[in-house]
């Protein structure tokens, strides 16, 4: 069967289950969880001038990054779809890399200075080179400073949209430009760029070479680690998932668009599965023993909190 309607993970819905929530948790499903940017979120992400960003690789290995830039570098192209510029950085390419290989990502953006609300964004993403990006959207803006030049560009396919409440969000105050000065946009000096300030590179010589742990995914059940037709051995990864030689290949399999399709349509795209990733119906039930026994230890520590209305009776920041 396909993902059931209600959004959110099976796990998150046995926690809730666990811990008495899922009323509550229905609420803000119904309330405030969107498949799409209504014209509020829209303009609430036009005006930003950074946001974070969570991508993980096939393995399920997780990273966090930041990502900044003047108000407007985040393009809304239409109400599902956004794009936003990769700058010149470290030459790692940790979030590329992550999303050549898994295409799920989840944006964060908070506005810690004027409205002091933030909005999540998860959903499917493809990478763009500048210039078929620009081909397919010749509005987009040039912009002055060198350092700000887009390499690539990251499209997001959105499917949540939701709120993040103010309650713990800090209310920050920006400094004048003249007291903070000019930011060092695409530098490589040293120490504009923060120096050694955790001291790792101090340590460079005393620590044992990198060695990442084996990764044999017994997490992942019918999820990115399997291809279409239930094999565990990671063949399907790179065609399923936009990774490999053809990823960003204008011409290459997957990329033949008619003329007429819109714009967003008309940037190369790697090929993906036309399905959201099936969950059998017996899934929670089949859930392996061990993974059942770690939740329920947790969960029995946890207690149920009492529901905690809100009096103002107060239906969203985004309408």
């Amino acid at each position: 069967m396909w993902r059931q309607e209600r959004p959110g993970s099976d796990g998150e819905h046995l926690v809730q289950q666990r811990l008495g929530t899922t009323e509550r948790a229905d609420r803000f499903y119904a309330d405030q969880v969107l498949d799409h940017l209504n014209a509020r979120m829209q303009e609430f992400v036009t005006r930003q001038e950074m946001f974070f960003l969570a991508t993980a690789d096939r393995h399920g290995d997780c990273d966090s990054t930041f990502r900044a830039g003047p108000p407007g570098f985040i393009q809304v192209l239409d109400e599902r779809t956004v794009a936003y510029p990769e700058y010149r950085g470290n030459g790692v390419m940790a979030s590329i890399g992550n999303i050549s290989e898994n295409p799920r990502l989840g944006l964060m953006l908070i506005d810690f200075t004027r409205d002091r609300i933030g909005l999540h964004i998860n959903g499917r993403a493809r990478v763009v080179m500048d210039e078929d990006m620009r081909a397919a959207y010749a509005g987009l803006p040039i912009d002055p400073i060198p350092g700000r030049r887009a390499q690539l560009w990251v499209m997001v396919e959105v499917e949540e949209a939701y709120i993040h409440c103010a309650k713990h969000i800090p209310h920050l105050q920006k400094v004048p430009v003249q007291a903070r000065g000019a930011r060092a946009w695409g530098t490589d000096d040293q120490k504009r760029k923060g120096g050694d300030f955790f001291g790792s590179a101090a340590e460079a010589a005393e620590r044992p070479a990198f060695r990442r742990p084996e990764r044999k995914n017994e997490h992942l059940r019918g999820g990115l680690h399997e291809d279409a037709d239930g094999d565990a051995g990671g063949q399907g990864d790179a065609a399923a998932y936009g990774g490999g030689r053809h990823a960003l290949t204008p011409g290459g399999p997957g990329f033949q668009v008619p003329e007429s399709a819109p714009p967003a349509a008309r940037i190369p795209r790697p090929p993906v599965p036309g399905r959201q990733t099936p969950v059998r119906a017996d899934f929670v039930d089949e859930l392996n023993a061990e993974f059942l026994d770690r939740v329920e230890r947790v969960l029995a520590r946890a207690q149920p909190r009492r529901s905690a209305e809100d009096d103002s009776e107060f239906r969203g920041w985004f309408g």
